[in-house]
């Protein structure tokens, strides 16, 4: 497996993602992958890694630069909610991790997707507002930021939402409306919603973490994988599993 740093730019922020693969002569589909709000660590690695055995060239992406993480929680919702304060500027840093794996030399730029997680998945469905050319998008516990509800009509990506119905911090309320938003746009969109499972439900380092509202559920974690390469295999006609 390598796992090298990416150093790509948003305007006059130096970011630096890590690029995860295995050596192959051909160009293959690529993943950009936003994490959770605490940035670049052991969960995204984890799951970057997993693709990447599948034949997948992931960015994981640095969402405040510099390779910027939060060692706790306060932190990392500071830097979240400093980021998501400007939709566009939250949405330019999450289309810079796009562009640059779209131009990696072992990318196939027509075969792109992004996945996030919490934070991540909601960067994610905001990156596919933007009309971005994605084959397909993924979220995994996200939100569902309703600031510009006409956006959804600029996706052009096929979406999977992977949402717990135990979700105390994200409410099937904002879940609905949601729906209400890609229906209304006729965008190619599923939900599943998975019973008892609490925010954060992909994550085992939240085993025994005694952060409330948040829980690793392992049945949903292993059914929204196997429903996100089910979608990664449509989106690129490619066999995953």
């Amino acid at each position: 497996m390598n796992k090298t740093i990416l150093s790509y730019r948003d305007g006059v922020t130096a970011l630096q993602g890590l690029l995860v693969s295995t050596d192959a002569t051909s160009r293959r589909p690529g993943v950009v992958l936003f994490p959770d709000a605490r940035g670049i660590g052991t969960h995204s690695i984890a799951c970057a890694e997993r693709l990447a055995a599948l034949g997948i060239v992931v960015l994981i992406a640095d969402l405040y630069g510099e390779g910027k993480t939060a060692p706790d929680v306060p932190q990392a919702i500071e830097l979240m909610n400093d980021l998501r304060a400007d939709t566009a500027r939250w949405r330019e840093r999450a289309e810079a991790a796009r562009n640059a794996l779209a131009q990696h030399d072992a990318v196939v730029p027509s075969k792109l997707a992004a996945i996030g997680y919490c934070f991540g998945g909601t960067t994610a469905l905001e990156l596919a507002r933007t009309g971005a050319a994605l084959s397909a998008v993924i979220s995994f516990h996200g939100g569902f930021p309703n600031e510009r509800p006409e956006d959804a009509a600029n996706i052009k990506a096929r979406v999977l939402v992977c949402h717990g119905a135990a979700d105390a911090l994200v409410s099937l309320t904002q879940l609905a409306n949601f729906e209400r938003d890609m229906r209304q746009a006729s965008v190619d969109w599923q939900v599943h919603v998975y019973g008892g499972a609490a925010h954060g439900f992909t994550n085992p380092e939240l085993i025994g973490a005694g952060l409330p509202d948040l829980a690793y559920h392992e049945a949903a974690d292993r059914r929204s994988w196997a429903a996100m390469l089910a979608l990664l295999e449509d989106a690129f006609a490619v066999t995953l599993r």
